[in-house]
């Protein structure tokens, strides 16, 4: 079965919604990823890692959008090579994304995350767009998916930081090509930067966070073997996730009287 839903046509899709289909929108950005992988690395991830999900996942059956490639990144805006939105777009772009999916008889949707920019905004998004629309709609960013088999697999880092170990991994699994190998050497070391203590928020740019050449982490490291593994392990979690019937019920009515 196609999950991909550029490929489909309008009669198939319209048939998908009756039958219940589980839409899935992959959100990134567009947004520099130190001297050796390219910019949109957040959002072809998020997509390849849904469309991973979703062919574990026909039964249900769940159909990747293509990726929102861009969110909010004005943190990266000091090295090149990033667009970024404000909140308020942002939040209206996944408004028009939800009510037309509501509109053609969809009942709930999925965002699958690739951003960390993303995380605090899709969290408000998602309940406002639950209690506009009456329908469920859920978020996650994609290394909480996996986290124990992330943590095995990488050898330098816990997790998933940025242009690091892991989203290098991830790249050379998926598209070798597009991994500037030559420049792996100058991504790694001497990014350390200023950190928010504990318990407080504030904004620091990337330039502040990872002076050096915007990367956290060591690709040093990186292999396709290790891009295979946490791409078998997001998406097996991923499709679980679809089929559990606690994230899919319909949102309380909270504002009727």
């Amino acid at each position: 079965m196609e999950v991909r839903w550029e490929r489909l046509t309008g009669p198939e899709l319209k048939g998908l919604a009756a039958r219940g289909a589980l839409p899935v929108l992959p959100i990134g950005s567009l947004e520099q990823h130190g001297p050796h992988l390219p910019v949109w690395t957040d959002s072809f991830i998020a997509h390849e890692l849904s469309v991973a999900a979703a062919k574990l996942a026909t039964d249900i059956p769940a159909i990747v959008l293509p990726p929102l490639w861009t969110g909010l990144s004005e943190h990266h805006l000091p090295f090149g090579g990033t667009i970024t939105l404000d909140h308020a777009t942002f939040h209206a772009v996944l408004r028009c994304v939800a009510r037309s999916l509501k509109a053609q008889g969809f009942a709930r949707l999925l965002i699958v995350n690739g951003h960390g920019g993303n995380i605090d905004p899709l969290a408000v998004s998602v309940r406002e767009l639950a209690h506009e629309f009456g329908m469920a709609v859920v978020t996650t960013t994609w290394p909480n998916v996996a986290p124990v088999e992330i943590a095995k697999t990488l050898t330098t880092q816990p997790g998933i930081m940025h242009a690091c170990e892991g989203e290098t991994a991830l790249w050379l699994a998926l598209d070798e090509s597009q991994v500037r190998k030559d420049r792996i050497e100058e991504a790694a070391g001497g990014n350390a930067g200023v950190q928010a203590p504990a318990g407080y928020s504030r904004f620091y740019s990337f330039a502040e966070r990872a002076p050096r050449t915007g990367v956290k982490g060591d690709p040093r490291a990186a292999t396709a073997e290790k891009g295979h593994a946490m791409i078998a392990a997001i998406a097996a979690n991923l499709a679980r996730a679809m089929r559990d019937p606690v994230l899919w019920t319909p949102p309380e009515k909270v504002w009727d009287a």
